[in-house]
């Protein structure tokens, strides 16, 4: 059994290394597990929201001439929020360790809106039958009501991704920092939105304490919930990091494998003039391509001395 997972997980690694290699960008095995069980702890907790709903509407709201005890029913609603948010904070989670693909737009809407969607499936038809509800009074239906709304709106917020992240997104972001370090090392604090090229690049914006301050790679980041590499690279490598103007310009011209689409999505829009891209470049191995160097001299062949 033990050599059984071992040569799993060695076949796992191997497939990683082929999709890294091809220019994708495959989540490491450990994200992976932990978001496969974030996942599965999340729809735990969101069908326990939902079977709390269907108590409630069946056994309470449904039943004609019961007397209906209000504050049973914003006990269950404050329980099914707190459930729904649990779940919805896991879920999203989850998709910082392991986010869906652009390639197929409606997976991938789904997969980051899943908690948005799951907050309407439980509190919707909830709501909609206590303003329905014969046995309520109208100042009971007010109040239960609008409790249930602001719940709603509460977990919708948790639910909802502003800004999903994507296997994309990371792997165009990698080869950035790697065709400008050398390494997938960024820096950045956990309560940040941004992360940077280097660790005088995060200082020196004065949002990020020394003592908030940490490492790791553009994945890693993504994991710790912060949203994107920073827009102003292109200036950060150049000010602060002490990479050369080469460099930059070769990252720009596409000289590292992204196309002009690809770059544009890493810099502010007003900054689009610097990419010299073409429209599409060619793939490339590990998605990031060596900064050509100078020529080697021609070799010098050697001669016969005359006789």
């Amino acid at each position: 059994m033990a050599d059984d997972a071992k040569k799993k997980a060695r076949a796992a690694e191997r497939e990683r290394a082929s999709a890294i290699a091809e220019g994708n960008w495959v989540p490491a095995p450990q994200d992976k597990s932990k978001a496969t069980w974030f996942r599965v702890a999340a729809i735990v907790l969101w069908v326990a929201a939902i079977a709390i709903e269907l108590w409630v509407i069946f056994k309470i709201l449904l039943p004609k001439g019961q007397e209906v005890i209000m504050w049973q029913i914003i006990a269950f609603l404050v329980a099914m929020a707190v459930l729904a948010i649990a779940g919805n904070l896991l879920w999203r989670k989850a998709n910082r360790l392991d986010p869906a693909s652009e390639k197929n737009k409606f997976r991938f809407f789904v997969q980051n809106q899943l908690g948005a969607i799951i907050t309407v499936v439980a509190f919707l038809p909830l709501i909609i039958l206590v303003f329905l509800d014969q046995d309520l009074s109208g100042k009971q239906k007010g109040i239960i009501g609008g409790i249930a709304i602001a719940l709603a709106a509460a977990v919708f917020a948790t639910g909802v991704e502003t800004n999903p992240v994507s296997q994309e997104q990371i792997a165009r972001e990698r080869n950035v920092v790697q065709a400008l370090t050398g390494q997938d090392q960024v820096w950045y604090s956990k309560k940040g939105s941004k992360f940077h090229v280097c660790k005088q690049a995060a200082l020196v914006t004065g949002r990020i304490q020394p003592q908030n301050l940490v490492s790791g790679t553009v994945a890693n980041a993504h994991g710790d919930g912060v949203d994107e590499l920073t827009k102003l690279w292109p200036t950060e490598a150049r000010k602060h990091c002490d990479v050369s103007e080469d460099k930059i310009q070769a990252v720009l011209s596409g000289a590292t494998g992204l196309n002009a689409e690809e770059l544009k999505k890493t810099l502010n829009p007003d900054e689009d003039g610097l990419v010299k891209a073409p429209a599409s470049v060619p793939a490339t191995p590990g998605n990031v391509t060596p900064i050509p160097s100078a020529p080697a001299p021609a070799p010098t062949t050697a001669q016969r001395p005359a006789a």
